[in-house]
């Protein structure tokens, strides 16, 4: 990795490596996602760091991105320079450009135990540097791994592959393994939506609040995926039952797939034998009809 830096001329002493991999659960799994997508929120993610990372950031110039990728193994996302913070009163934590919608993913916050009361947001700016290898490029890892950040001139990073496909969007699951959170609907990767368009079908969400099911038919525009995205942007998906419940609790999965020359009807009889065969109608689920 030093010798791609000083390549790139960008001195290694001048360059911090930072390998992300959240300890929360859900965020560590859409991170490649954000990367892939949502470089806004996966920016915001990176740019307020702990306190001796932070100050770290205020000394170097260049960062350099990666997500963890298997034990001792580190995805590239991208080289940034680092330009002039913005300070937030700890209390406005939560007001920082991308954080309110990171904390939909799963972001903790600040730890109790973070003596800080005023928080840098440090302006990070993706160069050009290798952007042909982003999501492609796997570095070494040197041990301990809990060392996630590090001085890249105190390291050694192998370059252990190039991928031919980019990392940050995986390959679809199997439709019959398929879960997804109401929150990962709007992020979810590029090749998972192709699939889910070509879909037709009879979906479930669970609300795990309760454990309460609602299903579903998908046979419009766009199959699976419009349908999902009618629930990404309203919650509801214009279903009576859901109104007032937090959508963040929602669970998708696809209950089974349908032939594409289906005839409607014969998929809304598939759709009535689940909500029996499951017991979804109210009171006991959450369709009302």
């Amino acid at each position: 990795m030093n010798d791609l830096l000083t390549a790139g001329d960008v001195d290694p002493e001048q360059t911090l490596v930072l390998r992300h991999r959240p300890k929360e659960p859900k965020l560590a799994r859409v991170l490649p996602w954000l990367a892939a997508q949502r470089t806004d929120l996966f920016d915001a993610y990176q740019s307020c760091q702990g306190p001796v990372l932070e100050v770290s950031m205020s000394k170097l110039p260049y960062v350099a991105s990666f997500i963890a990728h298997g034990p001792g193994r580190a995805l590239f996302v991208g080289l940034y320079s680092i330009n002039e913070p913005t300070p937030y009163p700890r209390a406005d934590f939560w007001s920082i450009p991308g954080y309110a919608e990171l904390r939909s993913y799963g972001m903790d916050g600040l730890a109790e135990t973070d003596p800080r009361q005023s928080i840098l947001k440090f302006d990070l700016r993706l160069l050009e540097f290798h952007q042909e290898w982003r999501g492609k490029l796997i570095v070494g890892w040197p041990p301990p791994e809990r060392s996630w950040w590090r001085r890249a001139h105190q390291n050694k990073m192998p370059v252990l592959a190039i991928l031919e496909d980019s990392a940050l969007e995986p390959a679809m699951p199997d439709w019959t393994e398929l879960l997804v959170t109401w929150a990962e609907l709007s992020v979810l990767p590029r090749r998972w939506c192709a699939a889910l368009s070509e879909w037709r079908g009879i979906y479930y969400i669970r609300d795990t609040s309760d454990g309460r099911g609602y299903v579903g038919s998908a046979a419009g525009a766009e199959n699976l995926l419009g349908r999902w995205r009618d629930y990404a942007k309203t919650g509801h998906g214009g279903n009576r039952l859901l109104l007032d419940r937090c959508p963040d609790t929602f669970v998708f999965s696809i209950l089974q797939r349908t032939s594409p020359d289906m005839p409607r009807e014969d998929i809304v009889k598939l759709e009535t034998s689940w909500k029996i065969r499951l017991g979804t109608y109210a009171p006991a689920g959450l369709n009302d009809n």
